[in-house]
């Protein structure tokens, strides 16, 4: 019988680029369309196939490998999962040193026997994975053209689509075809032994092992890796990348609108607006994110993801971002809006 399918998240790493939302929490747990990122993380993954039968897999029957990353990762995802996935068979591993990508797999190593599918957890993909069913490849790279591809990686292909080499943060613009942070491997020990051998070559870039680097040595050794085209990829990666894949969730599915009944409250679709949620006198939306217990009176709040707790007092906030329980009093509704980028438990007032 063939190793059941695994699916790898790596959520490691420091975050830098969503600060200051991830002083308080890991980056998974950051809220977008009324959901963490992990929710719809996980709810990407309900089309992936059980190998075996061939049919759907439920997502309690998965076999899921975190890898969590050392005080709040370690320390806030575990319960979260056990709070809201009960069922989820988890195996979680530390990588206590940032040393990359490559690494977070390597002390992984133990669960990564069979196929797998490895995404990272700031990537969000619109794809079908029953194909993977019938998958005779032995790896699977999903990639999107974009204009400026050079804060990814890019793939290298040849006229029938197999990758040839990936580029880690190319410098031009030339190959536009960006690796999105998916993949599935037929055999998770050939990219075990892969990341073994670019340990020994030393192949890192500041200290950092890439992942890029391990699939260009499974590539070397003769292993076929093809590319995956996918239309709906959302990079969670900034602030400004996580606000701009609120408006796609909530235009996609996650709009509440239907649902929602206040007296004395504009709301301009698509939303998301938590049922505790106490609003009044104010205008929500379009593309407004609003979490549980948040209070908002007198205000105007267009594009912003605020998340649970927070409390808005005679404020227009556009393309914002809130954390939770933080507090924003402003001078009217009718003012020139505010961005802000303000972090859990924080306080401005005008």
């Amino acid at each position: 019988m063939p190793d059941k399918l695994k699916i790898v998240i790596p959520t490691a790493g420091l975050a830098t680029r969503v600060r200051p939302q991830s002083w308080s929490k890991p980056k998974p747990l950051v809220g977008v369309a009324g959901r963490t990122i992990l929710d719809h993380l996980f709810e990407s993954f309900h089309s992936v196939p059980d190998l075996v039968t061939g049919s759907r897999q439920s997502p309690e029957t998965a076999e899921y490998v975190i890898i969590l990353g050392p005080f709040l990762g370690e320390m806030q995802i575990p319960p979260f999962i056990k709070k809201n996935y009960p069922n989820y068979k988890v195996n979680y591993v530390l990588q206590s040193i940032m040393r990359g990508q490559s690494d977070a797999l390597w002390l992984a190593r133990e669960y990564l026997s069979g196929p797998m599918i490895m995404c990272f957890s700031d990537t969000l993909i619109g794809t079908d994975f029953s194909f993977l069913a019938d998958e005779s490849a032995d790896g699977v790279a999903w990639v999107k053209p974009i204009p400026d591809p050079r804060r990814f990686g890019v793939a290298e292909l040849d006229g029938n689509g197999w990758i040839t080499r990936l580029i880690e943060k190319p410098a031009s613009l030339e190959n536009n075809q960006v690796v999105v942070g998916c993949y599935y491997f037929r055999e998770g020990r050939d990219l075990v032994s892969a990341i073994e051998e670019q340990i020994k070559r030393k192949r890192s870039i500041r200290g950092e092992y890439f992942l890029a680097d391990a699939i260009n040595i499974m590539v070397e050794r003769g292993l076929k890796i093809r590319a995956q085209p996918v239309d709906v990829w959302l990079d969670l990666g900034t602030i400004e990348t996580i606000l701009q894949a609120n408006r796609t969730l909530l235009e996609c599915g996650c709009d509440n609108t239907k649902n929602i009944h206040r007296n004395n409250v504009k709301i301009v679709p698509p939303v998301f607006i938590h049922e505790s949620a106490v609003i009044k006198n104010s205008t929500i939306g379009p593309h407004a994110s609003i979490g549980a217990d948040c209070r908002i009176t007198d205000s105007r709040v267009e594009d912003s993801i605020l998340e649970a707790g927070v409390v808005v007092d005679e404020a227009a906030l556009k393309s914002s971002f809130i954390g939770r329980q933080a507090r924003v009093q402003g001078r009217s509704a009718e003012s020139t809006p505010m961005v802000l980028n303000l972090g859990d438990d924080s306080s401005i007032v005008l």
